[in-house]
């Protein structure tokens, strides 16, 4: 299928083939019929990506904060090419469509497959099948009498939020600030909840939009650049607006400072454009205003347990939901309370999308917009799960090298996986699997692969494959590994390996069962930082003591992480790494396990995420690892130091290592290194030779044992 991204080095559309998506179990797939170009938001981010790296920096002065302190802890060259690894994957586009349900998840009820719908979200992108969250699309009824105007459904739902948070009342009268696609939405929703309604813009232009041979839907047009402009207002209404609602777009504070001086004492000023906010303090205190934001299209937006899981707010506390908001707006557009037909200005077929990013952008012509779709034809080829990414179809896998197939290609995956197996020749990437055309395209255009698919059953079927790369969630991880080997396929699991003692045991059995190698990705062993300091103390010789200090940073409790049946938590997902390490470091297997954590759960700190582990070593050695969210960015995010046979060793951030003893050693370069390469190169030489890594899993099943005991998931055994 065709979908929309932007390049986010140079603000260009790119329209990529990527295939189809999966269906989960809690939505649908829907074939698109309309997407809306969101003229504001999509305009914003392509002026964003045109702009050069200083343009960019100046445009977001809290990224550059984050890049200058990671360069502190992490070294230069690190922080660089993680940057430009970041610029170079492509943006995806759209969060506003209608289309056709084509296939239904199996927790769903209600919905069937031919069903029309209007989607919302950051799934609902510019592409020809969407798969799309319960919680993000209403039914469009059969009778609706122009499918286009539900590809509104997303800024309808936001200008409504942005209307109950001015809490307006029948016969009010109400000011829409800036009468673009957001206003005109605005002020067709003021007028069919019976309020009195002014248009205010710089561009007389706007009000005809407002005013159609039909309908009018303000009772008044200002021009806010005129002299008389608060005057005209303060005389229609007698004692100013009782509300306003702010949808322009301006790189200035004055729509903040008219909607100060056009309000009635008391009024509430809502916020749902983008403009500057500095809040006037005389006229805010001398009238006692109300200033508020709104947030999109309501309660439920950035909530990912309401958005991706599909959990909804009781109707009792919370009333009006982003997804009761889209309901209804459909319903106005249905009872033909609202018309918005009249604002679709142009149309373009999706292989023409770069024609609408330059007529909301560039404007050769001057050409006035308002609506602007995507529409998508039909094409057999836009429900393809697999397609060919490999110049030849008569592709012919490279003999001796490694066959690599991964499933899974989140942020982890695209950022330091895929960029550091490249560097090995052994490895040849031939299958993506993904259940999202979208993250397989954020990855295809710039890595080589000879097909992508979103059906991961057909790299374990694909005989060129040798290595199955697992990079999904945590919660998946024993499940593919399990079925990878089942298949007959060498496995890279990221870690954690198991987030139970169910799926570890199952791990273990289909390795004893099966004769392939199967690697966890615990990186640190292989760092040269780890290995300087293992060799120059003989800590594998002697007994000794670690301590393992890790300044995690915070990650929000609703993060998928956090989520002890998807992330397992941080201790599962992350301390297992620093466990690997300590068993390198000792050369000996954990024996105890104890975890003190704080006590006191705040909104913002977790007790699981704030520890201290304590772990004893089968040869006497002993390590204390404290992992917390509490510190700062500014000071690393690792410290190891140990205490060995007369002799102390640190490691700082894996950018240096020292060793204090008869004499000082030390090693540093210049960038980060945790082991990525060299972990790639040991892997593929072991699969080439066929060497036995025995030990080395049977290893990594006591560090996963381990961590699930350190959180509470597991007993000694």
């Amino acid at each position: 299928m065709k979908e929309v991204f932007m390049d986010v080095k140079t603000g260009k559309p790119l329209i990529q083939e990527v295939p189809a998506p999966a269906c989960k179990k809690d939505g649908v797939l829907v074939e698109s019929f309309y997407s809306l170009v969101s003229a504001g938001t999509e305009r914003m981010l392509m002026d964003f990506g045109k702009k050069g790296l200083i343009g960019k920096a100046k445009e977001r002065p809290d990224q550059v904060k984050k890049v200058l302190d990671k360069m502190k802890t992490d070294g230069v060259l690190t922080t660089v090419k993680a940057a430009f690894g970041k610029l170079d994957e492509p943006l995806p586009l759209g969060y506003s469509m209608v289309g056709k349900v084509i296939e239904v998840g199996s927790n769903m009820s209600d919905i069937a497959i031919g069903d029309m719908v209007a989607c919302a979200g950051q799934t609902a992108n510019h592409s020809e099948v969407c798969y799309v969250p319960k919680n993000l699309f209403v039914k469009v009824p059969k009778e609706f009498a122009d499918v286009r105007e539900a590809a509104f459904v997303t800024l309808g739902a936001i200008a409504m939020q942005g209307i109950r948070q001015a809490e307006v009342s029948f016969g009010d009268w109400v000011a829409v600030i800036g009468l673009g696609l957001l206003g005109q939405l605005a002020v067709r929703i003021l007028k069919a909840a019976g309020c009195k309604v002014i248009g205010v813009d710089i561009d007389s232009s706007k009000a005809h939009l407002a005013l159609t041979e039909k309908d009018r839907y303000i009772d008044a047009f200002v021009n806010s650049g005129s002299d008389n402009a608060v005057d005209e207002i303060m005389a229609l209404t007698g004692h100013g607006a009782d509300s306003i609602v702010i949808t322009a777009a301006a790189n200035s504070n004055q729509p903040v400072e008219f909607a100060a001086e056009i309000a009635r004492d008391r009024a509430i000023i809502s916020m749902v454009g983008v403009t500057e906010m500095n809040i006037p303090r005389r006229p805010f205190y001398q009238k006692e205003l109300s200033f508020r934001l709104s947030r999109s299209y309501g309660p439920g937006r950035y909530d990912s347990n309401y958005e991706e899981k599909g959990i909804d707010y009781p109707v009792g506390y919370v009333k009006w939901t982003e997804k009761r908001n889209m309901e209804e707006f459909i319903h106005m557009l249905s009872s033909r309370r609202i018309t918005v037909n009249e604002l679709i200005t142009h149309e373009f077929e999706i292989i023409n999308a770069e024609k609408a990013y330059e007529l909301i952008t560039d404007n050769p012509n001057n050409e006035k917009y308002v609506g602007v779709l995507i529409k998508y034809p039909n094409r057999e080829e836009k429900t393809n799960r697999t397609i060919e990414l490999a110049k030849s179809k008569t592709f012919k896998k490279t003999t001796g090298r490694i066959g690599v197939g991964f499933i899974g290609a989140g942020n982890f995956a695209r950022a330091v996986i895929i960029p550091n197996m490249s560097k090995i020749p052994e490895y040849e990437f031939i299958g993506l699997a993904t259940t999202s055309g979208t993250t397989a395209g954020q990855v295809i255009k710039n890595t080589k692969f000879k097909y992508s698919t979103t059906d991961h059953k057909k790299l374990l079927e694909d005989k060129d494959i040798d290595l199955i790369v697992v990079a999904t969630p945590h919660n998946t991880h024993a499940k593919f590994t399990v079925d990878a080997l089942d298949a007959g396929k060498h496995v890279y699991v990221e870690k954690p390996l198991a987030i139970t003692m169910e799926q570890l045991d199952e791990v273990k059995a289909a390795y004893e069962r099966n004769s392939q190698h199967v690697f966890v990705g615990f990186n640190r062993r292989y760092s040269p930082f780890a290995k300087f300091i293992r060799e120059n103390m003989s800590t594998d010789k002697y007994p000794c003591i670690i301590q393992y200090t890790v300044n995690a940073g915070y990650i929000p409790k609703e993060h998928w992480t956090q989520d002890p049946e998807v992330g397992g938590g941080r201790i599962i997902g992350e301390v297992c790494h620093f466990i690997d390490l300590a068993v390198f470091l000792t050369g000996s297997l954990p024996e105890t396990v104890n975890t003190a954590a704080i006590m006191g759960n705040t909104d913002h700190y977790s007790n699981s995420d704030n520890v201290s582990i304590n772990l004893t070593f089968k040869n006497g050695s002993i390590a204390n690892i404290i992992y917390t969210a509490m510190g700062s960015k500014s000071f690393p995010k690792e410290r190891v130091t140990v205490f060995c046979n007369g002799s102390v060793g640190e490691i700082n951030n894996f950018v240096s290592a020292t060793v204090y003893g008869s004499k000082k050693r030390r090693l540093r370069k210049l960038e980060q290194d945790k082991g990525f390469v060299e972990e790639y190169s040991k892997m593929a030489k072991a699969i080439q030779l066929g060497e036995s890594v025995r030990s080395a899993i049977l290893s990594d099943i006591e560090t996963s044992l381990a961590s699930l005991m350190a959180a509470g998931r597991a007993e000694s055994r």
